[in-house]
């Protein structure tokens, strides 16, 4: 008897699996194609990482750009979150980072040296309290 491809034990598995990660991710993300054919990723999430590291004087934010060029980055802060853009030949990079805690954005220093790029805030003062006379 000869084993048809189509009759795979795990096809169905697989199968289904697939529709629940497709599903999953259509809430977050509808431009997922788990079929598609081509090397460019865009976005965030698939081998890029990011990391906040907060002490008591600062936060920092380090993120993997793989592939990117130091001129082909931009980098937005409103204080409270940290917008990253950036773009290779085979990438582009468009990342929102909510940061833990309010940062002076006017205080940002920012470095990129193989790949990793990393940006130091200093905390925002706390407001002071307001007396009444």
């Amino acid at each position: 008897m000869r084993r048809d491809d189509r009759d795979e034990p795990f096809d169905d598995l697989f199968r289904e699996i697939e529709r629940m990660m497709n599903e999953m991710m259509s809430g977050a993300d509808g431009n997922v194609d788990f079929h598609s054919s081509s090397d460019v990723d865009n976005g965030f999430g698939m081998d890029t990482h990011v990391d906040i590291h907060e002490t008591d004087e600062e936060i920092r934010v380090i993120a993997d750009l793989p592939g990117v060029e130091k001129d082909n980055i931009d980098l937005e802060c409103d204080g409270k979150t940290l917008t990253i853009s950036a773009s290779s030949d085979h990438r582009e990079y468009d990342e929102r980072v909510s940061l833990p805690q309010r940062v002076n954005e006017h205080t940002a220093a920012a470095t990129y040296n193989n790949g990793v790029l990393e940006v130091v805030f200093d905390l925002a003062e706390q407001s002071s309290g307001i007396s009444l006379e």
